[in-house]
């Protein structure tokens, strides 16, 4: 009898499981049905999708992407493409997109219009086929450190990745670039990332990048010590090209 208990028990376990995921698939095919039915994505995916898949296979990557992740420096108005094929790979540097305009300062976004563009550990949380900036991609600001260090009743909020080059806030690409990146982050959702991780810091923190803020922001300890914070994960991908989990201490900070 208890063979039998088991037996049928592990088959309603398998048949959830097979519903569930059978469910989990529907929705994606829905999600992406969704996304190509507008003319911007549709005609940006017959644009770019081969060439993606060319520039990808050519530092070793499986395209379309199952784990890629975007680094920004500010100062630079960079943008690192990052991928690789697995948990247990490191990441490879595939492309550097240009951020054409950013405004406000160095330092992190903290309080609604104060123009800056933040700074922190963030990830890709919806697609926008239909921006009034040609296509776009929202970020999670404010995150849990932005909402314990910023102003508590109006933090902010609305920061994306789009087109058009205008921003007051943002982080604006041309449109032919916002086309090539969002092709490339709607297939890794298709794939799998969830959690499509975007860094945001105000310089490399190499020795002249830190010279410069220590120069410049001298006097601003709150900066200084925020900009401590973020080097301890700038400097362990630099040394492992591998992302930590994002987790924060009740104050705010990043633990990494």
């Amino acid at each position: 009898m208890m063979k039998k208990k088991l037996f049928y028990g592990l088959c309603l376990l398998i048949a959830i499981c097979s519903v569930v995921s059978a469910k989990a698939q529907d929705d994606v095919q829905a999600f992406r049905n969704f996304q190509l039915s507008f003319t911007r994505v549709s005609t940006a995916w017959s644009k770019y999708n081969d060439s993606l898949r060319g520039m990808f296979e050519r530092q070793g990557v499986t395209y379309p992407a199952h784990d890629i992740y975007l680094r920004v420096f500010k100062s630079q108005n960079e943008m690192e493409l990052w991928a690789r094929n697995n948990a247990n790979e490191e990441y490879k540097l595939i492309k550097n997109y240009r951020i054409c305009a950013l405004s406000g300062i160095l330092g992190p976004k903290r309080y609604e219009g104060d123009h800056q563009v933040p700074e922190g550990y963030y990830f890709i949380e919806d697609f926008n086929p239909k921006s009034d900036f040609y296509l776009s991609m929202l970020l999670n600001y404010p995150n849990y450190s932005d909402i314990v260090l910023g102003d508590k009743q109006k933090p902010g909020g609305d920061i994306y990745i789009h087109g058009g080059c205008v921003t007051i806030g943002c982080m604006p690409m041309t449109d032919d670039v916002i086309q090539e990146l969002y092709v490339l982050c709607l297939n890794a959702k298709l794939n799998g990332e969830t959690y499509i991780p975007v860094h945001i810091f105000p310089v490399r923190f190499t020795k002249n990048g830190l010279n410069f803020l220590g120069r410049e922001y001298a006097k601003e300890e709150a900066k200084q010590k925020f900009w401590v914070n973020l080097k301890q994960g700038y400097d362990y991908f630099e040394k492992n090209h591998k992302v930590l989990p994002v987790m924060y201490t009740p104050e705010g900070e990043y633990v990494n």
